[in-house]
């Protein structure tokens, strides 16, 4: 064995990556050639399945790859663009003597998966001079084959089912460290692989030619270490005592962008932090009895990630309304494209609704509690769609969007899953400050950066700006109706009809 191929797929850092650490430390391994591969083209600053500021973060963690790559190692990033099986077909033609293996991490989801087996059936043969070799949990703690083709699995819908699984495979989870594996320089120099030539090849300068300027998160393995030295490593008081139903749906007050929790979600969907290191930071801030415990912990958060991955793997059709074990199939009806396209836009005339949905378009990022109240909003709360058309423009826009938790987290919160709350329970999209969204609603500052029109309201009335008296209108320059929408419905009839809705449907089912 002579080159290894390393693939950089949702892994895009140097720490603690097992593929990277083997292809270093290997005796059989001459050269090592890293790819990483943007899977669409790019058109105006996106492409078909990723918004403007999610294809800004990624490119910015790949930027960040290619210097780290280069300076901590000595390697060289290819970045390439296009289907993957006819560019590892361009570059076995560059290696046609030698052996190759494309070494890589595990992915779960599906695509990834047909992915792999399109391309092992091609180039892996048995006259064949390529092999592969996959790494599990490198973008997990568990190992999701190894759990869910285990004797006596079943999949898991609630915290009480993940801590029965951590506790069968590492004991005492909440005090387990677990061993991370950074790459260091070969002590045998591997022989540098000069740029290969390829029409597929891109040039990192020419995607960033014709990308939007970044807003508040930075993509990159290394902001994603800062943010873990700033939020976790540094705040044991933060770590012991985080509580995620109780931090603030409307960010930090300083700064109407920075989260109340870590941050760190956009940094562990891309890979760029590993989660092992993550978990173990915050088993090195335990304080015997003042930690929280699951589900509230970060521990608990990181464990439900690992709960939807489990589901996405072993639950047929995830990702669909139907023929989904996990969905309820609800009577949504026909899609109403100007609701829809109110929500995205945040134009619904419900305030923080818009302020929420403006914060995902501007920064690719929302809170856990803004996403359960849009959701809502969208779904059994006021507008009544299906979850799956919320789902899609999450997806494309979140810098933090993951195939198995966005679908996980849209079939709870429309109502749909097993592990959901109980379908009438809906969010009061014009809170007080007892709303269990826990909105800030005596400055209500976020609601006046996002929804600058609002900006000059009273707080009395910035939530529900149409029932302000025309004087109050006139005086804060913004006429509801004109200058900011009526709200699209009537968010107590829309909740009573949308209740008696799904109750029918439920009927229909039994």
């Amino acid at each position: 064995m002579t080159v290894a191929i390393v693939w950089f797929r949702k892994s895009l850092r140097v720490h603690d990556n097992q593929a990277l650490s083997w292809a270093c430390s290997s005796d059989e391994i001459k050269s090592i050639l890293p790819v990483y591969i943007f899977g669409e083209e790019i058109r105006e600053g996106s492409t078909e399945k990723m918004g403007e500021q999610r294809l800004r973060f990624q490119y910015e963690c790949v930027e960040n790859l290619h210097y780290n790559l280069n300076s901590k190692l000595g390697l060289k990033l290819h970045v390439f663009s296009g289907d993957p099986l006819p560019i590892f077909e361009s570059i076995s033609e560059h290696f046609f003597e030698q052996d190759v293996c494309l070494v890589t991490e595990y992915c779960s989801d599906i695509s990834s998966r047909i992915q792999m087996d399109l391309i092992e059936n091609k180039l892996i043969t048995d006259d064949s001079k390529w092999s592969s070799k996959s790494f599990p949990a490198g973008h997990t703690i568990l190992d999701i084959e190894e759990i869910i083709n285990s004797p006596g699995y079943k999949p898991p819908n609630s915290m009480k089912d993940m801590i029965r699984i951590f506790t069968e495979e590492f004991g005492d989870f909440e005090n387990t460290l677990f061993s991370t594996n950074d790459p260091t320089p070969p002590l045998v120099e591997k022989q540098n692989i000069p740029l290969i030539e390829s029409p597929l090849l891109t040039s990192l300068s020419q995607i960033k030619s014709c990308l939007v300027t970044p807003t508040h998160f930075i993509g990159g393995e290394s902001q994603a270490l800062d943010r873990l030295e700033m939020k976790v490593t540094s705040q044991p008081d933060f770590v012991n005592k985080f509580n995620k139903p109780k931090s603030i749906s409307t960010n930090s007050v300083a700064n109407t962008s920075e989260p109340s929790t870590t941050g760190l979600s956009p940094y562990i969907s891309t890979g760029c932090l590993s989660i092992r290191r993550l978990w173990n930071a915050c088993i090195k801030q335990h304080q015997p009895n003042e930690m929280t415990k699951p589900p509230v912990s970060i521990l608990g958060q990181l464990m439900f990630r690992e709960m939807f991955y489990l589901l996405s793997r072993s639950v047929a059709n995830w990702d669909r309304d139907s023929d989904n074990s996990h969905c309820i199939e609800i009577d949504w009806g026909e899609v109403d494209d100007s609701h829809l396209s109110a929500w995205e836009l945040g134009q619904t005339g419900f305030p923080l609704i818009d302020a929420m949905m403006r914060q995902l378009d501007s920064t690719g990022w929302m809170h856990h509690l803004g996403r359960h109240a849009t959701s809502c909003f969208l779904t059994r709360g006021q507008l009544w769609q299906n979850w799956t058309h919320g789902r899609d423009i999450f997806e494309r826009k979140l810098i933090d969007s993951d195939w198995a938790i966005n679908n996980g987290n849209w079939l709870w919160l429309s109502g749909t899953a097993p592990f959901s709350m109980p379908y009438y329970r809906i969010y009061n999209p014009c809170p007080d400050s007892k709303s269990s969204l826990n909105v800030e609603t005596e400055n209500a500052d976020f609601i006046r950066h996002w929804v600058p029109e609002l900006s000059s309201f009273p707080s009395k009335y910035i939530f529900e700006p149409h029932l302000a008296p025309q004087s109050i209108q006139e005086s804060a320059g913004c006429l509801v109706g004109i200058d900011y929408p009526n709200p699209i419905v009537d968010r107590n009839e829309s909740r009573k009809k949308n209740l008696d809705l799904f109750k029918e449907s439920l009927a229909k089912l039994r």
